[in-house]
């Protein structure tokens, strides 16, 4: 098991190498083509559309290094890159890294919040419907899962404060914010679109399993529902439902930036997205590859759960690494 931990960690460890040269390198690219002047842009940015001058906007330039050529430029930036240095924020002048730092922890906090919920949500309701396909909760678990995944997050934020707020009262949105503890309508907008996919995988799975041959032994030598449930049933339909975490993972990068700006969460999705209105290049370079990193990182956490729920996998990945 360790020799396999190990391959699939240098594996990773390259693959997170390469995303975090194409994501910043596509980020400089697609900053720089954006119409406007940037320093200008940058300059009102600190002093105030009323006040900038040209005079102004060209010791910005000449400050932050806008005037390099592009190439300049761009081998500047891998060189920071490669030390490990993603620059200053050119609106802020603190460390990229220092404001990273800062909102990761609510970013990873609304992210593991909507994850489990959603499972919490996901796996009773696809369980309980693969145990009686066709019946009316699986029918309606159909229905609701189809109108959820329809709607966009931001379309579903707002749905749930009119509801949950305006209408019912059991939550305030004008609190919807990480000093007042407003985590719940974040994380429930993130997961009941996670939910609505991962309940007809785990519905999938549960009827897989029910019509196999190992669980139908199981019933026939004495075992109950439950227990052949329990002891035969869970572990074989949770290995397609833990895979099916990694797809889900694009639908949660995608969903925390917009939800974070719905609901001023401060985490680096919300940052970037007053990076990109800002043209701060360092800060949108640099929340890019922290996303892209940590994408890679939630799909090297799902590859090991799956190595220690499927033996089959185990075993074809021990043959990988003989060979």
């Amino acid at each position: 098991m360790l020799n396999i931990l190990r391959h699939l960690l240098l594996r990773r460890c390259l693959q997170a190498g390469i995303v975090a040269l194409l994501v910043s390198t596509v980020c400089f690219f697609l900053m720089h083509s954006l119409s406007g002047d940037l320093a200008f842009r940058i300059a009102a940015g600190r002093y105030g559309y009323d006040m900038v001058t040209t005079a102004a906007a060209e010791a910005v330039r000449a400050e932050l290094g806008l005037d390099r050529p592009l190439l300049q430029g761009l081998l500047f930036w891998w060189q920071q890159l490669l030390q490990f240095d993603l620059g200053d924020s050119y609106l802020t002048s603190a460390p990229v890294i220092e404001e990273i730092r800062e909102q990761f922890g609510h970013t990873l906090q609304l992210a593991i919040s909507a994850l489990a919920l959603s499972i919490v949500i996901a796996l009773p309701v696809g369980l309980i419907a693969g145990l009686n396909p066709h019946g009316w909760l699986d029918r309606v678990s159909l229905a609701l899962s189809v109108v959820l995944r329809a709607f966009p997050p931001f379309l579903l934020g707002i749905l749930l404060i009119l509801l949950l707020s305006s209408k019912l009262g059991i939550t305030n949105a004008a609190n919807a914010s990480h000093e007042h503890g407003g985590l719940l309508l974040p994380a429930l907008t993130l997961a009941l679109g996670l939910a609505a996919v991962s309940s007809r995988v785990a519905r999938d799975a549960m009827v897989e399993v029910r019509r196999s041959a190992y669980f139908n032994f199981a019933r026939t030598k004495g075992l109950s529902d439950l227990l052949a449930l329990l002891r035969h049933g869970v572990r074989n339909a949770a290995v397609p439902v833990i895979a099916y975490l990694g797809v889900q993972l694009v639908f949660l990068m995608e969903g925390v930036i917009i939800i974070e700006s719905l609901f001023a969460w401060p985490g680096i999705g919300h940052a970037l997205a007053h990076a990109v209105f800002g043209r701060d290049i360092p800060m949108i370079q640099g929340t890019a590859i922290v996303m892209g990193l940590l994408f890679v990182l939630c799909n090297t956490l799902v590859d090991i759960a799956c190595l220690v729920a499927d033996p089959r996998q185990r075993y074809l990945a021990t043959r990988r690494a003989d060979t």
